[in-house]
């Protein structure tokens, strides 16, 4: 990675911004289902407080609409950061103010602080000058170990490195980079993709971007149907985007011109409808009937896929392979996570839906690395710059 690290700047004494990621899920009782993302970011506080920082923490969790709202407040993270890190974590009310002024002055080397959510005031997305310098005005150092935003321009995230001296990115900003980016310019062959989810519209940059490198891109999902049309064959009422049918035949032809093999789904789970109690059954993708509906990969889908899998030695898989949330089309993602997991391979899984469905599937210990960025992951695989990851210091600077 081309960027500054946390390791390569003074901390001991100066107060230390670390914008994390803590968009953790909760229930409905506020309860913290899935602490992976606060884990991921534990690395880079506990080196931190081990330098003698003075250490704030900041992130946003759900979707608030700029305004304060008690059931996205962070003060459930703040008892799991307590209990995780084993240090007395203080916590604010706002993230900006006098009160956070005052308790940041009154911090000591060591301390750790976790301010309210950042997207309780409009101006964090909007990436609002005036609320990017109120936030800068509580560090010295600022630390962007939140890959899962950081392709998104906001004030906590990318106008705050205009008004900080030194701007560098945690651990875990540098193993997601690491992985995503020097695995797809020097993968281990074959190198096989796997992409899934509801739209081609999503991951036509990534099969772009991927095309000249890559020997194998297997689809399944949802995306899968527009490319089926796109042979002329019958649907149903599956998902479909219209105008990528187009841009789904272009694709999958200058693929397969350049030597990669491509596959599609030669069966799937159908049914009546999109009700839980509807009726199922299973048929071959030119047997789609009119008016049914594909939810997942079929049986001789998993066993085709599984085979094109098996003698991968890098596997990168964003997007499940069908509604994989109803038992139901649980099985061909499940199929694939467990394949994908088999594999003799380098494996590298984008995050979102993809990470809970390896978890659900019982097999996340043995990925080789789950990404904590759904967005982020994907807008990095299709070659794009992070404005995230852009604003950080260059290594090669001071």
């Amino acid at each position: 990675m081309d960027k500054m690290t946390i390791e390569n700047v003074e901390l001991k004494g100066k107060r230390v911004f670390i914008r994390a990621d803590f968009n953790v899920p909760l229930d409905e009782n506020g309860n913290i289902t899935d602490d992976g993302r606060i884990r991921s970011t534990l690395p880079t506080i506990n080196y931190a407080i081990d330098e003698g920082a003075k250490v704030i923490l900041a992130s946003h969790l759900g979707r608030p609409k700029g305004k304060p709202n008690a059931k996205y407040s962070l003060a459930p993270i703040a008892k799991r950061l307590n209990r995780l890190l084993n240090n007395g974590v203080k916590f604010t009310k706002d993230c900006i103010g006098p009160e956070v002024q005052h308790t940041v002055q009154g911090m000591r080397p060591g301390d750790v602080l976790l301010l309210e959510n950042l997207r309780f005031h409009a101006e964090e997305e909007k990436n609002d000058e005036g609320f990017a310098k109120a936030l800068a005005s509580l560090a010295d150092v600022f630390v962007n170990d939140a890959f899962g935003t950081a392709h998104r321009a906001h004030a906590s995230t990318y106008g705050i490195t205009k008004h900080v001296k030194q701007s560098v990115a945690g651990f875990l900003m540098k193993k997601e980079v690491t992985y995503l980016q020097e695995t797809v310019a020097n993968p281990v062959r074959p190198f096989v993709a796997i992409l899934g989810g509801a739209k081609v519209s999503g991951k036509i940059g990534v099969i772009e971007n991927l095309k000249d490198k890559v020997d194998k891109v297997i689809v399944g999902g949802g995306m899968a149907f527009s490319f089926i049309k796109s042979r002329g064959e019958e649907v149903g009422n599956s998902l479909v985007e219209e105008e990528m049918i187009e841009t789904a035949h272009r694709i999958r032809m200058s693929v397969r011109e350049r030597g990669v093999k491509f596959y599609l789904p030669i069966d799937f789970v159908v049914a009546e409808s999109m009700d839980p109690g509807a009726e199922t059954k299973i048929v071959t993708s030119q047997e789609i009937p009119k008016g049914w509906v594909g939810l997942d990969i079929g049986p001789a889908t998993t066993r085709l896929f599984t085979e094109a899998i098996q003698d991968a030695k890098t596997i990168i898989w964003n997007g499940p392979m069908g509604m994989f949330e109803m038992d139901a089309y649980s099985r061909g993602t499940f199929a694939i996570a467990r394949a994908v997991a088999d594999a003799y391979a380098l494996t590298i899984v984008g995050g979102g839906d993809t990470d809970v469905a390896v978890h659900r599937a019982g097999v996340s210990d043995s990925i080789s690395f789950i990404s904590t960025g759904g967005g982020a992951s994907l807008q990095l695989l299709e070659g794009k710059e992070l404005p995230g990851l852009s604003a950080l210091m260059d290594a090669k600077e001071s």
